[in-house]
Parts: C-alpha cells; sequence; structure tokens
C-alpha cells in the first residue's frame, strides 16, 4: 500500500515513521528540496499545482492525504477525481477560509465567538461597536501560528490593524475571556468508525503551541466530543482532526479546527496506546482504529526557533525527544519532547524541567 501526502515537513515525517512499521509506503509533492520527510520515501519535488506531478501521485499512490491546511483546495478537487483523497476536499476548503468555517461551525450547532466579515477600514469601524473591545482582526486565509493577527484594544488600533494585515479580506472576532483552551482531536475511518483522544490542555505564547497536556476523566470531555461528531459527520470526514476550543465558565466555544494531525496530540505518540499518527493511516486506509486510551500522564513541549542538546532533554526521566530535522529559525518549530509521568505531579516537574529547556533555546 502506497500513501501520498500533500506536503513533507514533520507532520509528514511523523506519519511515515508510523507507517513503516505496518509496511506503508509513503510518495510526497512538495516544493523544498530539503524538505524534512523525504528520507521516508519517494519526493516529488515541485509545485502543488504542478499537473505532471499531480498525475503521477494520483497514479502511484493508492490514497493522498495532506499534512497541512494551506494546500490549494483544487489541488485536493483534482486528485480526488483521480484517486481516493482523505480528508475530503470539502474539509480543506472549510478550514481554509475563518469566516467560511466559523459560518459553517454556526450552522451545525458549534457555539463560537462573535464575528464579522471586513473587508475594508470602513467596514471595520463599522462593525466594532457590535463586536465590542478587545478583538482580534484576523486574515479570512494563511494564518497560523498567530501570524496574520491583529489585536485590538481601542478604536485607536484600527487603521494600523488594517494597514498590517495590508488590505486582504479579514474577520474580525471579539475576544473570549478564556479559562482554558483545550483540543480534541478525533479520528473516524472510511467505515464511518469513530474515536476519540482525551482532551488536550493547551498552552500558547506569541500565538505558538509550547505545552500540551493530557487530560483523561475532563468533565468536557463528552461537550467536546459531541462537537467534533458534528464537525466529522457534516463534512463527511475520514482521518484525524482536531478542533480547538476555548473554555468559559464551564462551556465550550469553538476557535478553529485543523483538517489533519495536530501539533497538540503528539504526545500521543508515547503517551497512548495508538498514536494519532497510525491512526490517521488506519483510518483513511480503512483499517480498524487503534484505542485511544492514554498511558499515564502525558505532555508534549515544543521546541521554537532553536534546540537544547539531546543530551539535556534525555538527561530528563521520561522524556523522549523527536527531532524534526529542520535547521533552526526564528518561530519555527525544529522539535519536541513528550514526557509520561506516574503522576500528576511527577509530570508537572517534568514539563517544568522541560519548558525551562525550551525557554533557553527559544528564538519565536
Amino acid at each position: 500500500m502506497k500513501v501520498g501526502i500533500l506536503g513533507a515537513g514533520q507532520l509528514a515525517r511523523m506519519i511515515a515513521l508510523a507507517g513503516v512499521p505496518l509496511g506503508v509506503e509513503f510518495i510526497f509533492l512538495d516544493p523544498s528540496a530539503d524538505a524534512c520527510a523525504n528520507k521516508l520515501g519517494e519526493h516529488l519535488l515541485g509545485d502543488y499545482n504542478d499537473p505532471k506531478l499531480l498525475a503521477q501521485l494520483a497514479e502511484r499512490a493508492d490514497v493522498v492525504t495532506y499534512e497541512f491546511e494551506n494546500v490549494p483546495a483544487k489541488t485536493a478537487e483534482f486528485l480526488a477525481t483521480h484517486t481516493q483523497v482523505h480528508p475530503a476536499p470539502k474539509a480543506l476548503a472549510v478550514a481554509q477560509d475563518r469566516l467560511v468555517e466559523k459560518t459553517f461551525f454556526n450552522d451545525i450547532g458549534i457555539p463560537t465567538p462573535a464575528y464579522a466579515p471586513v473587508n475594508s477600514l470602513a467596514d471595520l469601524e463599522q462593525v466594532m461597536p457590535t463586536i465590542g473591545y478587545p478583538a482580534i482582526l484576523k486574515s479570512r486565509t494563511q494564518g497560523y501560528d498567530g501570524k496574520g493577527q491583529s489585536v485590538l484594544k481601542s478604536s485607536d488600533d484600527l487603521a494600523n490593524a488594517w494597514d498590517v494585515l495590508q488590505g486582504v479580506p479579514s474577520i474580525v472576532e471579539g475576544f473570549v475571556p478564556f479559562d482554558r483552551e483545550v483540543s480534541i482531536v478525533a479520528v473516524r475511518n472510511v467505515s464511518g468508525a469513530i474515536v476519540f483522544y482525551p482532551l488536550s490542555e493547551n498552552v500558547h505564547r506569541g500565538g505558538i503551541l509550547r505545552v500540551a497536556q493530557c487530560r483523561a476523566n475532563d468533565a468536557l470531555q463528552a461537550q467536546a466530543e459531541s462537537y467534533a461528531t458534528r464537525l466529522l459527520e457534516a463534512l463527511d470526514y475520514v482521518g484525524v482532526l482536531a478542533l480547538e476550543l476555548f473554555e468559559v465558565n464551564g462551556k465550550l466555544i469553538a476557535n478553529e479546527f485543523a483538517p489533519r494531525v495536530h501539533n497538540s496530540a503528539h504526545w500521543t505518540i508515547e503517551g497512548a496506546q495508538t498514536s494519532q499518527f497510525e491512526n490517521h493511516l488506519r483510518a483513511i486506509l480503512d483499517l480498524p482504529l487503534g484505542s485511544t486510551d492514554p498511558v499515564g500522564n502525558a505532555a508534549m513541549i515544543n521546541f521554537i526557533g532553536g534546540l537544547p542538546t539531546t543530551e539535556a532533554v534525555l538527561d530528563i526521566d521520561h522524556a523522549h525527544l523527536h527531532l524534526y530535522d529542520k535547521s533552526p529559525r526564528k518561530g519555527r518549530k525544529v522539535a519536541h519532547a513528550t514526557v509520561c509521568g506516574d503522576t500528576e505531579a511527577q509530570l508537572q516537574g517534568l514539563i517544568k524541567q522541560l519548558s525551562a529547556l525550551a525557554d533557553q533555546v527559544d528564538d519565536s
């Protein structure tokens, strides 16, 4: 069985690492010659819209998936007319546009912050009395890890924020005074079987995820699963999906979803019976889904911009280092570590040690 992946970054790399023991082969399409997954399969080097490369990928892959949501939707739509593509192109199209995404959430009964489309500074000035301050102005497309966003604290910020986004079609969202940021990672296979991982409790800084911790038996697990199920069914979704949520006074409000394996569930590599990466492959190949039960008390810590020494990470008990084979660069995710503690108290101590290492090399 050969799986094609659009993109050959660290997520594709981890999918492939999970697939090799299952006898799965991989073919990647990526425009970067030094893409970090290319050592784990064949690399088609070129643009995502290259018709010759897409034809090769469709002919040689039994199924195609993607590692990030900024792959052109038309690319996925073209491939879907020639081979299986999971998740379906519709999921990609919805996730790529924040306005479409928020509208879709509301249409299927998932609550969101107050929002409004903005296409000019005049639009922004007109809607702010309804949205209120503080708020966040975001580009409708191409934003991730805090990019394409500007915080609005008062009317004095509007003109500069609009200039920062360079006049692109945008959306303004009311600020959510959240108690926690969490995510639910769900998996659905071709036959329609669904499993969920325990909620991840997430800590961001500068718009980038720093720590994700498994929260088994969380009181909001059922609510999160109900929202994720609506998404999976409405999109006829196949594969891993992550829904990012805010907790506000014991209720969940949707932020966004990712139609792919997700950074907040990297702890599943060592911290769950079956990792999100293996389950993604099981789902798109219509194999039985693996158990999502946690193994101990698990967490993930990102290394952003720079790397500690391997020895420093591995000197911490229960730590597992995952290097991405990517050169350090400001704001770039270059590795992560997972830890599994026997008790919650032990886990918090391990997170503290690894976070200190991450802070020493942080160049975000």
